[in-house]
């Protein structure tokens, strides 16, 4: 863990022995349904080491398995771009539902897709839209979402990934009509989504996601967590290097508070924001939540001073469950959330340390 003081060590070592194996956490109970705007930070809409000229998408023909779509083939499949076939809105666009198949050209297997259209008035579109092509370009993973294909022609910049069927975590967390989900649900989303992060941080040259959030987690049809939107993501630091040093840019509420304070990047941000979401999970509670009691506002700020609290720990567990769950597994969660929420980085176990 690198020359980590005595106490860092032994915060460590406490945590390691909390964090084996999260799965162990999902205890089957009964049941288990796309996107509310987050305030995202950012010291400056320019970042000098993302690409950012159009003739840097010329070189992302290299990645065989993603299609280069013409901009008439992804009008086609979402009839023009019609309004009932939003499936929602962000910073980057809008996401539209369509459908591949050798109607649109011969090869092409059957299958739905969802198609993000770059808003040409916005800042980072290009810089975000070639980013998350570099990314998804070359990594696969059962817990990431999928690129299928991208289009640039003219100043038109699209992506095409696979379809996610449930939409965002956040919709199931936090939309009034939703069904709670269950325990095991959200503890196995929880695994999913750490398996998506470890794989970024321990890909040949590690990746730092940077705005992991309950909003950009998608559910497949079975609830499987797949990490989306790649705009914000960056390569981590090489060699003797410990941080990557970078204009502030995330989500309010999740973002590291060292990360926020220095700019210096490295793949424990994520783990604070893993810890959010995890505590998200816990508790049914928004990272930011206005509508609140003030001392309750920010749920970090609110639950951590109960995490490390036998006595009061349950008390922060989502009343929707209605008792249905494991009381030694929200403890290990709880604890797990804890050390991930450590205002020193070194105390947050790696990802690695998360998932079997």
């Amino acid at each position: 863990m690198g020359n980590c003081g005595t106490r860092e060590e032994n915060a460590v070592v406490a945590a390691h022995a909390q964090v084996q194996q999260l799965h162990l956490l999902q205890h089957p109970v009964k049941n288990a349904v796309v996107e509310r705007k987050h305030t995202r930070i950012s010291s400056d809409m320019s970042d000098p080491s993302t690409p950012r000229k159009i003739e840097d998408a010329k070189n992302i023909s290299i990645y065989n398995d993603v299609i280069d779509f013409t901009l008439f083939e992804l009008e086609t499949i979402t009839k023009s771009f019609r309004a009932d076939y939003v499936l929602g809105e962000g910073g980057f666009g809008t996401v539209y539902k369509g459908y591949i198949d050798e109607n649109v050209r011969v090869g092409l297997k059957s299958l739905p897709v969802a198609v993000k259209v770059l808003n040409k008035d916005g800042h980072q579109g290009h810089r975000e839209w070639l980013t998350e092509v570099r990314f998804l370009g070359q990594l696969r993973h059962p817990n990431l979402v999928k690129l299928i294909g991208y289009c640039c022609e003219d100043d038109h910049r699209l992506l095409v990934y696979e379809f996610m069927f449930r939409g965002s975590l956040e919709n199931h967390l936090f939309r009034r009509t939703a069904t709670p989900l269950p325990w095991a649900t959200r503890m196995s989303i929880a695994l999913g989504a750490a398996k998506g992060l470890a794989c970024l941080h321990n890909a040949e040259r590690p990746i730092i996601y940077r705005d992991f959030k309950t909003s950009n987690i998608l559910l497949d049809s079975d609830y499987t967590a797949k990490l989306s939107d790649f705009g914000l993501a960056k390569a981590g630091p090489e060699g003797d290097e410990t941080h990557v040093s970078t204009r502030v840019m995330g989500t309010y509420g999740y973002a590291a508070p060292e990360y926020v304070m220095t700019g210096h990047l490295t793949a424990r941000s994520d783990v604070y924001s893993f810890g959010v979401v995890l505590l998200e999970l816990l508790t049914g509670r928004k990272s930011i939540d206005k509508s609140r009691p003030s001392r309750e506002h920010s749920l970090v700020d609110w639950a951590l001073p109960k995490l490390n609290d036998k006595r009061r720990l349950l008390q922060i567990i989502d009343p929707k469950l209605e008792g249905q769950y494991s009381v030694r597994a929200a403890h290990k969660a709880c604890s797990l959330a804890y050390y991930c929420l450590s205002q020193n980085p070194k105390a947050r176990p790696l990802m690695s340390d998360v998932v079997p």
